[in-house]
Protein backbone atom coordinates (compact mmCIF):
# COMPACT_ATOMS: atom_id res chain seq x y z
CA UNK A 1 0.00 0.00 0.00
CA UNK A 2 2.66 2.53 -0.17
CA UNK A 3 5.78 2.59 -2.16
CA UNK A 4 9.00 3.93 -1.63
CA UNK A 5 9.06 7.27 -3.02
CA UNK A 6 6.04 9.90 -1.87
CA UNK A 7 4.73 11.45 -4.55
CA UNK A 8 4.58 15.39 -5.37
CA UNK A 9 0.88 16.60 -3.89
CA UNK A 10 0.93 20.45 -5.49
CA UNK A 11 -1.37 22.76 -3.93
CA UNK A 12 -3.47 24.12 -6.24
CA UNK A 13 -4.69 27.88 -6.97
CA UNK A 14 -8.15 28.87 -6.52
CA UNK A 15 -10.12 27.72 -9.12
CA UNK A 16 -11.71 29.82 -12.17
CA UNK A 17 -15.61 30.69 -11.67
CA UNK A 18 -16.81 28.33 -14.11
CA UNK A 19 -14.48 25.20 -14.62
CA UNK A 20 -14.57 22.98 -17.23
CA UNK A 21 -15.10 19.52 -14.97
CA UNK A 22 -17.16 19.55 -11.42
CA UNK A 23 -15.25 19.86 -8.76
CA UNK A 24 -15.49 17.28 -5.62
CA UNK A 25 -14.37 17.83 -2.17
CA UNK A 26 -13.83 14.49 -0.23
CA UNK A 27 -13.51 14.64 3.30
CA UNK A 28 -11.72 11.69 4.70
CA UNK A 29 -10.36 11.40 8.69
CA UNK A 30 -8.45 7.79 9.55
CA UNK A 31 -8.25 7.09 13.13
CA UNK A 32 -6.82 3.61 14.03
CA UNK A 33 -6.01 1.93 10.66
CA UNK A 34 -5.31 2.85 7.38
CA UNK A 35 -8.61 1.05 5.86
CA UNK A 36 -10.54 4.49 5.41
CA UNK A 37 -7.41 6.53 4.13
CA UNK A 38 -7.18 3.39 1.24
CA UNK A 39 -10.56 3.23 0.13
CA UNK A 40 -10.62 6.85 -0.01
CA UNK A 41 -8.01 7.00 -2.57
CA UNK A 42 -9.05 3.97 -4.49
CA UNK A 43 -12.52 6.33 -5.28
CA UNK A 44 -10.34 9.52 -5.79
CA UNK A 45 -8.71 7.29 -8.40
CA UNK A 46 -11.97 6.49 -9.87
CA UNK A 47 -13.53 10.08 -9.25
CA UNK A 48 -10.94 12.10 -11.16
CA UNK A 49 -11.99 10.70 -14.20
CA UNK A 50 -14.74 12.30 -14.12
CA UNK A 51 -14.19 15.59 -11.42
CA UNK A 52 -11.38 17.73 -10.10
CA UNK A 53 -10.92 16.01 -6.79
CA UNK A 54 -9.08 17.90 -3.49
CA UNK A 55 -8.71 15.59 -0.57
CA UNK A 56 -8.83 16.64 2.89
CA UNK A 57 -6.96 14.61 4.77
CA UNK A 58 -7.48 14.61 9.04
CA UNK A 59 -5.40 11.21 9.77
CA UNK A 60 -1.57 10.34 9.76
CA UNK A 61 -0.48 10.08 5.70
CA UNK A 62 2.55 7.45 6.13
CA UNK A 63 5.84 8.63 3.99
CA UNK A 64 5.28 7.24 0.28
CA UNK A 65 1.61 6.86 0.33
CA UNK A 66 0.31 6.88 -3.76
CA UNK A 67 -1.62 9.30 -4.41
CA UNK A 68 -3.50 9.59 -7.78
CA UNK A 69 -2.10 11.84 -10.32
CA UNK A 70 -4.05 14.83 -10.36
CA UNK A 71 -5.31 14.78 -7.03
CA UNK A 72 -5.51 17.79 -4.62
CA UNK A 73 -4.58 16.89 -1.27
CA UNK A 74 -5.18 19.14 1.52
CA UNK A 75 -3.34 17.56 4.91
CA UNK A 76 -5.39 19.16 8.17
CA UNK A 77 -3.21 18.99 11.33
CA UNK A 78 -3.14 15.31 12.15
CA UNK A 79 -5.28 13.77 14.53
CA UNK A 80 -7.04 10.45 15.55
CA UNK A 81 -9.12 8.96 18.94
CA UNK A 82 -7.39 7.03 21.68
CA UNK A 83 -7.21 3.05 21.49
CA UNK A 84 -10.63 3.04 23.40
CA UNK A 85 -12.37 5.97 20.93
CA UNK A 86 -13.03 8.02 24.30
CA UNK A 87 -10.55 10.91 23.14
CA UNK A 88 -9.24 12.79 20.19
CA UNK A 89 -5.41 13.08 20.59
CA UNK A 90 -3.06 15.01 18.35
CA UNK A 91 -0.41 13.57 16.49
CA UNK A 92 1.29 16.94 16.23
CA UNK A 93 4.03 16.89 18.30
CA UNK A 94 3.99 20.63 18.75
CA UNK A 95 0.16 21.26 18.84
CA UNK A 96 -2.57 20.53 21.51
CA UNK A 97 -5.32 19.07 20.47
CA UNK A 98 -7.48 22.63 20.84
CA UNK A 99 -4.88 23.95 18.92
CA UNK A 100 -5.29 21.16 16.01
CA UNK A 101 -9.02 21.77 16.52
CA UNK A 102 -9.12 25.23 15.90
CA UNK A 103 -6.48 25.41 12.81
CA UNK A 104 -8.63 22.40 11.45
CA UNK A 105 -11.79 23.69 11.35
CA UNK A 106 -10.11 27.09 10.03
CA UNK A 107 -8.32 25.25 6.98
CA UNK A 108 -11.34 23.17 5.78
CA UNK A 109 -13.50 25.98 5.53
CA UNK A 110 -11.01 27.86 3.58
CA UNK A 111 -10.46 24.90 1.19
CA UNK A 112 -14.02 25.06 1.11
CA UNK A 113 -14.35 28.48 -0.20
CA UNK A 114 -11.47 28.28 -2.30
CA UNK A 115 -12.36 24.89 -4.24
CA UNK A 116 -16.12 25.71 -4.39
CA UNK A 117 -17.00 22.18 -4.66
CA UNK A 118 -20.36 21.24 -7.17
CA UNK A 119 -19.92 17.81 -4.74
CA UNK A 120 -19.10 17.46 -1.15
CA UNK A 121 -18.44 13.90 -0.50
CA UNK A 122 -17.76 12.63 3.33
CA UNK A 123 -16.32 9.82 4.12
CA UNK A 124 -18.44 7.70 7.25
CA UNK A 125 -19.51 10.69 8.91
CA UNK A 126 -22.87 10.98 10.13
CA UNK A 127 -22.51 7.07 10.89
CA UNK A 128 -19.32 7.68 12.77
CA UNK A 129 -16.86 10.23 13.41
CA UNK A 130 -19.02 12.20 15.54
CA UNK A 131 -15.78 13.51 17.77
CA UNK A 132 -14.88 15.52 14.49
CA UNK A 133 -18.30 17.70 14.36
CA UNK A 134 -16.62 20.27 15.19
CA UNK A 135 -15.39 20.51 11.58
CA UNK A 136 -17.97 19.15 10.20
CA UNK A 137 -20.80 20.70 11.76
CA UNK A 138 -19.94 24.28 10.64
CA UNK A 139 -19.18 23.17 7.03
CA UNK A 140 -22.21 21.54 6.53
CA UNK A 141 -23.69 24.48 8.20
CA UNK A 142 -21.99 26.41 5.76
CA UNK A 143 -23.18 24.53 2.61
CA UNK A 144 -26.55 24.84 3.93
CA UNK A 145 -26.51 28.27 3.89
CA UNK A 146 -25.84 28.55 0.08
CA UNK A 147 -28.75 27.90 -0.70
CA UNK A 148 -30.19 26.97 -4.07
CA UNK A 149 -26.54 27.24 -5.53
CA UNK A 150 -25.35 24.40 -2.50
CA UNK A 151 -23.10 21.91 -3.99
CA UNK A 152 -24.75 17.97 -3.36
CA UNK A 153 -23.80 16.68 0.28
CA UNK A 154 -23.27 13.16 -0.17
CA UNK A 155 -22.10 10.25 2.26
CA UNK A 156 -19.29 7.55 1.35
CA UNK A 157 -20.14 4.20 3.78
CA UNK A 158 -18.66 1.19 3.79
CA UNK A 159 -20.78 -2.02 4.02
CA UNK A 160 -21.26 -2.91 7.53
CA UNK A 161 -21.45 -0.58 10.66
CA UNK A 162 -20.01 -0.55 13.73
CA UNK A 163 -22.94 -1.39 16.09
CA UNK A 164 -23.78 -2.74 19.83
CA UNK A 165 -23.24 0.53 21.25
CA UNK A 166 -24.98 0.98 25.01
CA UNK A 167 -26.99 3.96 23.39
CA UNK A 168 -27.27 2.36 19.90
CA UNK A 169 -30.90 3.45 19.45
CA UNK A 170 -30.27 6.87 20.12
CA UNK A 171 -27.51 6.66 18.34
CA UNK A 172 -28.75 5.75 15.02
CA UNK A 173 -32.06 7.77 15.63
CA UNK A 174 -29.10 11.22 16.03
CA UNK A 175 -27.81 9.75 12.79
CA UNK A 176 -31.12 9.79 11.12
CA UNK A 177 -31.72 13.25 11.56
CA UNK A 178 -28.57 14.73 11.10
CA UNK A 179 -28.18 12.31 7.41
CA UNK A 180 -32.06 13.84 6.90
CA UNK A 181 -31.65 17.93 7.47
CA UNK A 182 -28.05 18.08 5.63
CA UNK A 183 -27.50 15.17 3.10
CA UNK A 184 -28.30 14.51 -0.31
CA UNK A 185 -27.96 10.59 -0.63
CA UNK A 186 -25.58 7.91 1.17
CA UNK A 187 -23.52 5.77 -1.13
CA UNK A 188 -23.27 2.50 0.35
CA UNK A 189 -19.77 0.61 -0.85
CA UNK A 190 -21.15 -2.72 -0.69
CA UNK A 191 -23.18 -5.30 -2.77
CA UNK A 192 -26.50 -5.43 -1.52
CA UNK A 193 -26.81 -9.29 -1.70
CA UNK A 194 -24.04 -9.22 1.12
CA UNK A 195 -24.76 -6.48 3.48
CA UNK A 196 -27.57 -4.14 3.26
CA UNK A 197 -27.73 -0.58 5.35
CA UNK A 198 -30.64 -1.75 7.43
CA UNK A 199 -29.00 -4.43 9.00
CA UNK A 200 -26.99 -2.37 10.92
CA UNK A 201 -28.87 0.95 11.20
CA UNK A 202 -32.28 1.01 12.22
CA UNK A 203 -33.65 4.76 13.10
CA UNK A 204 -36.99 5.42 14.62
CA UNK A 205 -37.10 7.97 12.18
CA UNK A 206 -36.98 6.93 8.77
CA UNK A 207 -33.95 8.11 6.13
CA UNK A 208 -35.36 10.24 3.72
CA UNK A 209 -32.27 10.59 1.54
CA UNK A 210 -32.28 7.99 -1.32
CA UNK A 211 -29.38 5.01 -0.66
CA UNK A 212 -27.05 3.87 -3.39
CA UNK A 213 -24.94 0.69 -3.62
CA UNK A 214 -22.19 1.19 -5.61
CA UNK A 215 -21.32 -2.75 -5.06
CA UNK A 216 -17.63 -3.07 -3.34
CA UNK A 217 -14.83 -0.79 -3.89
CA UNK A 218 -12.20 -3.48 -4.47
CA UNK A 219 -8.51 -3.16 -6.78
CA UNK A 220 -8.67 -3.38 -10.69
CA UNK A 221 -8.90 -7.15 -11.70
CA UNK A 222 -5.39 -8.22 -12.14
CA UNK A 223 -4.47 -8.62 -15.65
CA UNK A 224 -0.64 -10.36 -15.61
CA UNK A 225 -0.12 -14.18 -15.32
CA UNK A 226 -0.55 -15.37 -11.67
CA UNK A 227 2.61 -16.66 -10.00
CA UNK A 228 2.08 -17.16 -6.25
CA UNK A 229 5.20 -17.97 -3.90
CA UNK A 230 5.36 -20.85 -1.36
CA UNK A 231 4.55 -18.45 1.26
CA UNK A 232 2.29 -17.28 3.93
CA UNK A 233 2.09 -13.35 3.83
CA UNK A 234 0.88 -11.72 6.96
CA UNK A 235 -0.73 -8.08 7.40
CA UNK A 236 -2.37 -6.23 9.74
CA UNK A 237 -3.77 -3.00 7.71
CA UNK A 238 -1.29 0.35 9.13
CA UNK A 239 -0.28 -2.23 11.83
CA UNK A 240 -1.22 -0.26 15.23
CA UNK A 241 -3.46 -3.11 16.51
CA UNK A 242 -1.50 -5.79 14.81
CA UNK A 243 0.72 -7.05 17.20
CA UNK A 244 -1.20 -10.47 18.65
CA UNK A 245 -1.63 -11.29 15.07
CA UNK A 246 1.86 -10.87 13.91
CA UNK A 247 3.32 -12.62 16.99
CA UNK A 248 0.78 -15.59 16.88
CA UNK A 249 2.07 -15.89 13.45
CA UNK A 250 5.63 -15.74 14.02
CA UNK A 251 4.88 -18.53 17.23
CA UNK A 252 3.88 -21.15 14.33
CA UNK A 253 5.70 -19.85 11.43
CA UNK A 254 7.98 -22.78 12.16
CA UNK A 255 5.78 -25.60 12.31
CA UNK A 256 3.90 -24.27 9.46
CA UNK A 257 7.54 -25.01 7.28
CA UNK A 258 7.38 -28.13 8.50
CA UNK A 259 4.24 -29.19 7.77
CA UNK A 260 3.95 -27.43 3.95
CA UNK A 261 7.39 -26.44 2.99
CA UNK A 262 6.06 -22.43 3.14
CA UNK A 263 7.78 -19.52 4.06
CA UNK A 264 6.75 -16.90 6.43
CA UNK A 265 6.38 -13.12 4.98
CA UNK A 266 4.86 -10.44 7.85
CA UNK A 267 3.94 -7.24 6.13
CA UNK A 268 4.14 -5.39 9.49
CA UNK A 269 2.07 -1.81 8.97
CA UNK A 270 3.78 1.67 9.34
CA UNK A 271 1.98 2.33 12.48
CA UNK A 272 3.40 -1.39 14.11
CA UNK A 273 4.61 0.13 17.37
CA UNK A 274 8.53 0.39 17.18
CA UNK A 275 9.27 -1.90 20.28
CA UNK A 276 7.03 -4.62 18.20
CA UNK A 277 8.60 -3.88 14.95
CA UNK A 278 11.99 -4.75 16.74
CA UNK A 279 11.55 -7.43 17.67
CA UNK A 280 9.43 -8.84 14.32
CA UNK A 281 13.02 -8.03 12.59
CA UNK A 282 15.39 -9.75 15.34
CA UNK A 283 12.86 -12.90 15.08
CA UNK A 284 13.67 -12.79 11.33
CA UNK A 285 16.94 -12.37 11.44
CA UNK A 286 17.31 -15.26 13.66
CA UNK A 287 15.33 -18.18 11.08
CA UNK A 288 15.50 -18.41 7.33
CA UNK A 289 11.98 -19.35 7.09
CA UNK A 290 10.67 -15.69 8.31
CA UNK A 291 10.85 -12.44 6.48
CA UNK A 292 9.82 -9.06 7.77
CA UNK A 293 8.87 -5.91 5.86
CA UNK A 294 7.69 -2.83 7.32
CA UNK A 295 5.24 -2.43 4.24
CA UNK A 296 4.92 -3.06 0.49
CA UNK A 297 4.01 -0.71 -2.52
CA UNK A 298 0.66 -3.38 -3.36
CA UNK A 299 -0.51 -5.28 -0.96
CA UNK A 300 -3.10 -7.02 -3.05
CA UNK A 301 -0.95 -7.78 -5.54
CA UNK A 302 1.34 -9.18 -2.82
CA UNK A 303 -1.78 -11.50 -1.38
CA UNK A 304 -2.61 -12.23 -4.55
CA UNK A 305 1.06 -13.65 -5.45
CA UNK A 306 1.41 -15.98 -2.07
CA UNK A 307 -0.17 -19.43 -1.45
CA UNK A 308 -1.83 -18.36 1.82
CA UNK A 309 -2.72 -15.28 3.53
CA UNK A 310 -3.09 -14.47 6.95
CA UNK A 311 -4.76 -10.76 8.06
CA UNK A 312 -7.34 -9.17 10.35
CA UNK A 313 -10.82 -9.11 8.72
CA UNK A 314 -10.65 -5.34 7.92
CA UNK A 315 -12.85 -4.02 4.70
CA UNK A 316 -9.90 -3.53 1.96
CA UNK A 317 -8.05 -6.46 3.03
CA UNK A 318 -11.03 -8.73 2.08
CA UNK A 319 -11.83 -6.75 -0.72
CA UNK A 320 -8.53 -7.78 -1.95
CA UNK A 321 -8.75 -11.76 -0.96
CA UNK A 322 -11.83 -11.70 -2.98
CA UNK A 323 -10.13 -10.26 -5.62
CA UNK A 324 -6.76 -12.66 -5.28
CA UNK A 325 -8.51 -15.66 -4.62
CA UNK A 326 -5.81 -16.50 -2.35
CA UNK A 327 -6.66 -19.58 0.28
CA UNK A 328 -6.98 -17.45 3.26
CA UNK A 329 -7.53 -17.16 7.28
CA UNK A 330 -8.76 -14.11 8.82
CA UNK A 331 -8.10 -12.98 12.61
CA UNK A 332 -11.11 -10.21 12.64
CA UNK A 333 -10.27 -7.27 15.08
CA UNK A 334 -12.60 -6.81 18.09
CA UNK A 335 -11.84 -4.98 20.86
CA UNK A 336 -14.32 -2.92 22.18
CA UNK A 337 -17.66 -2.08 20.19
CA UNK A 338 -15.80 -2.94 17.05
CA UNK A 339 -17.57 -6.33 15.60
CA UNK A 340 -17.64 -5.42 11.94
CA UNK A 341 -14.69 -6.90 11.39
CA UNK A 342 -16.14 -10.10 12.41
CA UNK A 343 -19.85 -9.97 11.08
CA UNK A 344 -18.16 -9.40 7.85
CA UNK A 345 -15.63 -12.39 8.16
CA UNK A 346 -17.83 -14.91 9.24
CA UNK A 347 -20.53 -14.13 6.32
CA UNK A 348 -17.47 -14.56 3.77
CA UNK A 349 -16.62 -18.08 5.85
CA UNK A 350 -20.30 -18.93 4.89
CA UNK A 351 -19.44 -18.30 1.61
CA UNK A 352 -16.19 -20.29 1.76
CA UNK A 353 -14.13 -17.49 0.31
CA UNK A 354 -12.18 -17.74 3.64
CA UNK A 355 -11.53 -19.02 7.30
CA UNK A 356 -12.03 -17.68 10.77
CA UNK A 357 -10.04 -17.84 13.77
CA UNK A 358 -11.74 -15.28 16.86
CA UNK A 359 -9.19 -13.30 18.49
CA UNK A 360 -9.89 -14.93 22.05
CA UNK A 361 -8.96 -18.42 20.17
CA UNK A 362 -5.48 -17.29 18.63
CA UNK A 363 -3.58 -20.08 20.03
CA UNK A 364 -0.94 -21.76 17.90
CA UNK A 365 -2.60 -24.99 17.57
CA UNK A 366 -5.84 -23.51 16.70
CA UNK A 367 -4.15 -21.03 14.27
CA UNK A 368 -1.67 -23.72 12.67
CA UNK A 369 -5.04 -26.11 11.65
CA UNK A 370 -6.98 -23.32 10.46
CA UNK A 371 -3.90 -22.36 7.83
CA UNK A 372 -3.35 -25.81 7.38
CA UNK A 373 -7.09 -26.27 6.76
CA UNK A 374 -7.23 -23.53 4.31
CA UNK A 375 -4.29 -24.56 2.28
CA UNK A 376 -5.79 -28.06 1.83
CA UNK A 377 -8.85 -25.98 0.16
CA UNK A 378 -9.99 -23.79 -2.35
CA UNK A 379 -12.01 -20.96 -1.88
CA UNK A 380 -15.00 -20.01 -3.60
CA UNK A 381 -15.77 -17.71 -6.40
CA UNK A 382 -18.85 -15.82 -5.10
CA UNK A 383 -20.43 -13.26 -7.66
CA UNK A 384 -20.22 -10.22 -5.85
CA UNK A 385 -20.57 -6.88 -7.18
CA UNK A 386 -16.31 -5.64 -6.84
CA UNK A 387 -17.19 -2.67 -9.16
CA UNK A 388 -17.77 -0.10 -6.65
CA UNK A 389 -15.49 2.78 -7.59
CA UNK A 390 -16.03 3.08 -10.90
CA UNK A 391 -19.89 2.99 -9.81
CA UNK A 392 -19.54 5.65 -7.29
CA UNK A 393 -18.38 8.26 -9.70
CA UNK A 394 -20.95 7.46 -11.73
CA UNK A 395 -23.82 7.66 -9.48
CA UNK A 396 -21.99 11.01 -8.29
CA UNK A 397 -21.92 12.87 -12.11
CA UNK A 398 -25.61 11.19 -12.73
CA UNK A 399 -26.74 13.28 -9.32
CA UNK A 400 -25.37 16.59 -10.93
CA UNK A 401 -27.39 15.76 -13.87
CA UNK A 402 -24.71 14.69 -16.73
CA UNK A 403 -25.25 12.28 -19.12
CA UNK A 404 -23.71 8.82 -18.30
CA UNK A 405 -21.85 8.76 -21.94
CA UNK A 406 -19.59 12.12 -20.07
CA UNK A 407 -18.67 10.14 -17.35
CA UNK A 408 -16.94 7.20 -19.46
CA UNK A 409 -13.14 6.55 -18.45
CA UNK A 410 -11.29 3.60 -18.05
CA UNK A 411 -12.52 2.90 -14.52
CA UNK A 412 -16.41 3.64 -14.91
CA UNK A 413 -18.15 0.15 -16.11
CA UNK A 414 -21.88 0.19 -15.58
CA UNK A 415 -23.00 -1.22 -12.56
CA UNK A 416 -26.33 -2.66 -10.71
CA UNK A 417 -27.68 1.00 -8.69
CA UNK A 418 -30.27 -0.03 -5.83
CA UNK A 419 -32.05 2.81 -4.24
CA UNK A 420 -34.56 2.99 -1.39
CA UNK A 421 -35.66 4.70 2.33
CA UNK A 422 -34.04 3.10 5.33
CA UNK A 423 -36.64 2.48 8.02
Amino acid sequence: MTPPTPPTRPHLPSRPAQPTRPTLLFYCQHSLGLGHLARALMLTEALQVSFDVVLLNGGRLPPGIRVPPGVEVVDLPSMGQDMAFNRLVSHEPMMSVAEAQARRQRLVMETFDRVRPQVLFIELYPFGRKAFEFELLPLLEAVAARGAARPKVLCSLRDILVNGRVAQVQHDEWVSRRANAFFDGILVHSDPTFARLEESFRPQTPLQVPVYYTGFVAPPAPTSPLHRHQRLLVSSGGGLVGEPLVRAAVNVHAALQADTGLTTTVVAGPFLPEPVWAWLQAEAERSPALTAIRHVPDLAHEIRCSALSLSQGGYNTTMDLLRAGTPAVVVPYSEGNENEQGRRARRLAELGVLRVVPPAELRPDRLLAELLGALASRPQVVPLNLEGAGATARILGELLGNPLDELAGPNTKPSPRMTGEVA
